[in-house]
């Protein structure tokens, strides 16, 4: 009887161990971080952000001198607004100036011959186109009137030329020189006579400059024509204003 007490508590001795052994496996399967597998095991799987080769980061500015941003093709992105175009200028001497010169004024004629003498006021003007810096190529035209002579006819006189012109170029002043062949028309008609001539106009001035684009001018010329067939020697004075573009 004894025997088989002592057995029986054998029996029972193990089986509560081996259940024991089996609650403390079962536990620290419970207690294992499962985060940590799902992580080991979704980060072989995961495909991370990476930034395109051909984008490069630049580099910090300095001071005065921006870095324009990259564009998605790495280079810089255009400036949208164009630069302005300058003005047509051309370097002449100690400025910057226009080649075409405009001129117009109020002329003042002294017609002498032997037939009669008239003091002629009118319009004068002119266009120059410069070359280089100190010679240009000039046509300029004038239209003056006189008072009544003889039985109601007045004194005209038309003259047009062109010819080469000399200037010297400074930042204010600009004298000049210029020799003008061409012809010229005189009314009235006088008996036996053409009212058309061959003028010559020498002389020069001086212009004086307001602004970039705009000069104002004094000119003296001898005017030589040959009516009548005879040869005048006349005066002419021309003030106005000269446009530069």
């Amino acid at each position: 009887m004894k025997r088989q007490l002592v057995i029986l508590f054998l029996v029972l001795g193990m089986g509560c161990a081996a259940r024991a052994q089996e609650a403390v496996s079962d536990s620290q399967n419970a207690d294992r971080n499962v985060a940590a597998d799902f992580s080991a095991a979704s980060s072989t799987n995961a495909s991370l952000f990476q930034p395109a080769p051909f984008l490069t980061v630049s580099s910090a500015p300095s001071f005065g001198s921006p870095v324009p941003a990259a564009s998605p093709f790495g280079t810089a992105a255009p400036d949208p607004s164009p630069a302005p175009a300058p003005d047509p200028k051309f370097l002449y001497g100690g400025r910057d100036d226009f080649r075409w010169q405009l001129a117009i004024g109020v002329d003042w004629l002294r017609f002498r011959s032997s037939i009669f003498d008239a003091s002629a006021v009118g319009v004068k003007t002119s266009v120059t186109y410069f070359t280089n810096d100190w010679f240009g190529i000039e046509g300029n035209i004038s239209a003056t009137f006189a008072p009544e002579i003889f039985d109601q006819e007045h004194v005209k006189v038309l003259m047009y030329g062109g010819g080469p012109k000399i200037a010297w170029r400074e930042k204010k002043w600009e004298p000049w020189a210029h020799a003008i062949f061409g012809g010229s028309h005189e009314q009235p008609q006088t008996a036996g006579n053409s009212k058309d001539a061959f003028a010559v106009q020498l002389g020069g001035g001086a212009d004086y400059r307001f602004n970039p684009r705009l000069s104002g001018r004094l000119e003296a010329d001898w005017v030589h024509t040959n009516f009548f067939g005879q040869n005048q020697n006349n005066f002419e004075l021309m003030a106005g204003v000269v446009f530069h573009f």
